[in-house]
């Protein structure tokens, strides 16, 4: 069995109108609500063992924190194109490719397309707000099974740093 964390980018800034959405930094409130979340991971043992993100700054800003504060090494951190932007069928296709030794993932990323991986992944539609993690296990043994046309996880939590 699988574990795919499913994250959020944390609160982003709009206070520099002359940044592309690509560009925009955190918001200190970001910085703030990352601390809590990984302080949640921490204490439920889900430091993940890889980590696949999104490269727009904020996502990166997100994992930076998130890293620190977990002890996730810098190799560890594959920065994706196709998640800035995302097709829900690019989530399955760069997870697919992933080595099995690899059991617990986190995918970082931006909405709408991150809630919509999360409803193929599990049937659940749920809201994930900034700096959100859904915990989602994956009935299968090989990343190479992960499939969009069969509903293979369960959707077990969803830590919002508003709820903690």
């Amino acid at each position: 069995m699988k574990t795919l964390l499913l994250m959020r980018h944390a609160k982003s800034s709009w206070k520099d109108s002359s940044l592309s959405d690509f560009q925009r930094p955190l918001k200190k409130r970001g910085g703030k609500d990352m601390l809590r979340i990984a302080q949640v991971l921490k204490e439920e043992d889900l430091i993940p063992e890889f980590v696949l993100s999104s490269p727009a700054v904020r996502a990166r800003e997100t994992i930076e924190i998130l890293a620190n504060e977990l002890g996730i090494e810098e190799e560890l951190v594959e920065f994706v194109d196709e998640f800035y932007g995302a097709e829900i069928e690019d989530f399955f296709d760069v997870l697919a490719d992933l080595p099995d030794s690899y059991k617990k993932v986190m995918v970082v990323g931006h909405n709408p397309s991150l809630e919509a991986f999360l409803q193929t992944l599990t049937g659940e539609i749920d809201s994930l707000p900034t700096a959100s993690v859904a915990l989602i296990k994956l009935g299968i043994q090989s990343w190479e099974d992960i499939d969009e046309d069969e509903q293979i996880g369960q959707l077990r939590e969803i830590w919002r740093p508003k709820e903690l």
